[in-house]
C-alpha cells in the first residue's frame, strides 16, 4: 500500500493530452469525455473556461510582439484577427514569445487586411525586432578591427554576423509604417515605395534602420559569407548610386557584425 503522504499515481491514456489540447481552439467543441471533476462529473464549464483563457493568453501574447500592426488596425480589428490566427494555428512552444512566427504570412492571406498590403511587412519586422532581442550576445565589430587590415586586402574580407542581425525587403514603405507606429507619436502619409531594413541589437537596445539604396543588396551578400568585394558588387549591381563608405559606416554604427575573417585567418 502507498504511505499516506504519498498519492498513488493514476495511469493516464495515451492519447489523454490530444484529447485535451485538440478542442482548445474550437470554440463550439464540446470538452473531451476524459475532462471530468469531482466523482467523475463532467466539467463541461471549466473546460470552457480554461478554453477561454488558453485563447485570451495567446491574443495578449500577439498584442504584446505586434503592437505597431496593432495601433496601425486598432484593438478591435486586431483582437478579430488575432483571435483567426490562435484557431488556426496552436503553439508549438511553451514559451509565448515563440507564438506568432506564422502571423504575418497569415495577414497575408487575411480576407479583412487585403487593403493593406504593407500590413505583413510591418509584422516581419516587429518579429525580427523580438528575434533580434532574444538574440544570443556577442562583442560588435569596431572600426579599428577594419583598419587592422591592409588596403589590398580588404576586399576578401568576409564578415561574421552578429547574432541578432535581421535583414528585412518589402515592396512596400514598411519600415517607416512600423517606425511610426512603434510608438504613440503622430502618423502621416507616405509614399508607396520598396523599403529595406537591417535590424540590428547593441547590448540590449534593438534598432530598425532604413537602408539606402544598394544596401539591402551589400548586406545581404555579407550576411550570406560574401567577402566585401563581392558584396560591393551586389550593391553597385543593385544601385549605381551605392556608397561604400556610407555602407561601411552604417556597418559599424549599427553593430550587424561581431567579426571579420581573412582568408583562412581570424581577425
Amino acid at each position: 500500500m502507498p504511505s499516506a503522504d504519498i498519492l498513488p499515481i493514476r495511469p493516464i491514456a495515451p492519447n489523454y493530452a490530444g484529447q485535451f489540447s485538440a478542442a482548445l481552439l474550437i470554440p463550439d467543441a464540446p470538452a473531451p469525455a476524459l475532462v471530468t471533476g469531482p466523482r467523475g462529473k463532467r466539467a463541461e464549464k471549466r473546460y470552457n473556461v480554461y478554453r477561454n483563457n488558453v485563447t485570451v493568453s495567446l491574443i495578449a501574447s500577439l498584442t504584446s510582439i505586434f503592437p505597431a500592426v496593432e495601433r496601425i488596425t486598432g484593438a478591435d480589428f486586431f483582437r478579430a484577427m488575432a483571435r483567426s490566427h490562435v484557431r488556426e494555428t496552436p503553439p508549438a512552444s511553451p514559451l509565448l514569445f515563440e507564438y506568432g512566427r506564422d502571423f504575418p504570412d497569415f495577414i497575408d492571406h487575411y480576407e479583412h487586411a487585403q487593403n493593406m498590403p504593407w500590413l505583413s511587412d510591418v509584422a516581419r519586422i516587429e518579429r525580427a525586432w523580438l528575434d533580434a532581442y532574444h538574440a544570443a550576445d556577442a562583442a560588435s565589430l569596431r572600426a579599428e578591427n577594419l583598419a587592422a587590415i591592409p588596403p589590398e586586402e580588404l576586399g576578401g574580407v568576409i564578415f561574421r554576423p552578429h547574432p541578432a542581425t535581421r535583414l528585412m525587403s518589402s515592396a512596400h514603405p514598411a519600415v517607416t509604417i512600423f517606425a511610426m507606429n512603434r510608438g504613440t507619436g503622430p502618423v502621416t502619409r507616405v509614399e508607396d515605395r520598396p523599403e529595406d531594413g537591417l535590424i540590428t541589437r547593441i547590448d540590449d537596445e534593438v534598432t530598425v534602420r532604413l537602408l539606402p539604396p544598394g544596401g539591402a543588396a551589400f548586406f545581404n551578400a555579407l550576411l550570406a559569407g560574401e567577402c566585401l568585394a563581392a558584396a560591393v558588387a551586389a550593391g553597385l549591381d543593385a544601385d549605381p548610386a551605392f556608397d561604400l563608405s556610407a555602407a561601411i559606416g552604417e556597418m559599424i554604427a549599427s553593430g550587424a557584425f561581431s567579426d571579420i575573417e581573412l582568408e583562412n585567418s581570424h581577425v
